[in-house]
C-alpha cells in the first residue's frame, strides 16, 4: 500500500478518488449516508480491523453555553446511549491531548450496563502502537453514568501513555 494525505470536504475527497488520483479512499460511513451518499460506499470496515476516530459517527449539535434554556430544549434531542459512548471516548482524546497530527482511535461499545471501550494510539511513522481495552460495569443515573464513562476513558488514556504514548507525544512537533 501507498498511503498518502487526502485533505478537503467530502466533495473534493470523493473528485480525487473519481480523478484517478487514489485507488480507494476511506472516510465516515456515517458521513456519507448523512449527505445522502450511501450508494459511494463499497465497504464498512469492522472495528476490529481499525479503529475509528473519536466520536466518529455521532452527529452533534453545538450551542451556547450562556443559553440553559436553549440547552434544555436541546436535551429532547440528544441521545443517552451516544452521550455516555462519546463521553467515554472524548475523556480518553483529552487526556492524550488529541488531534490530528497522532494517530488516535477509539471505540466504545455498550450492551445493556457494560460499557467497552477500546483505544489505539500509535507513532505517525506506526513503528510504535499502543493498545488498551477495558470494561466498566455503569450503575446509577445517566449523569453517573457519563462521569464513569469519563473515568473509563481517562483509564484507558493512562494506560496508553504508560505503553509509550507519553513518549511520542514529547516528541511531537505541531505546525
Amino acid at each position: 500500500l501507498v498511503i498518502k494525505d487526502l485533505r478537503g470536504n467530502v466533495n473534493s475527497r470523493l473528485a480525487k478518488l473519481d480523478a484517478g488520483e487514489y485507488d480507494a479512499i476511506i472516510l465516515a460511513c456515517a458521513g456519507l449516508i448523512r449527505l445522502d451518499m450511501g450508494e459511494r460506499i463499497k465497504e464498512q470496515l469492522a472495528s476490529e480491523i481499525s479503529l475509528p476516530a473519536v466520536g466518529q459517527g455521532a452527529v452533534g449539535i453545538e450551542c451556547r453555553n450562556d443559553q440553559p434554556e436553549v440547552i434544555a430544549l436541546l436535551q429532547a434531542l440528544a441521545c443517552p446511549d451516544t452521550t455516555i459512548r462519546v463521553s467515554a471516548e472524548r475523556a480518553m482524546n483529552a487526556k492524550l491531548e488529541g488531534g490530528c497530527q497522532i494517530p488516535i482511535g477509539s471505540f466504545a461499545e455498550l450492551n445493556n450496563d457494560e460499557l467497552r471501550l477500546r483505544g489505539l494510539f500509535a507513532s505517525v511513522d506506526g513503528k510504535l502502537v499502543c493498545q488498551s481495552e477495558q470494561t466498566v460495569s455503569l450503575i446509577g443515573d445517566f449523569a453517573a453514568q457519563c462521569e464513569q464513562a469519563t473515568a473509563l476513558g481517562v483509564a484507558i488514556a493512562e494506560e496508553l501513555l504508560s505503553q509509550g504514548a507519553g513518549e511520542i507525544l514529547a516528541n511531537v512537533s505541531i505546525d
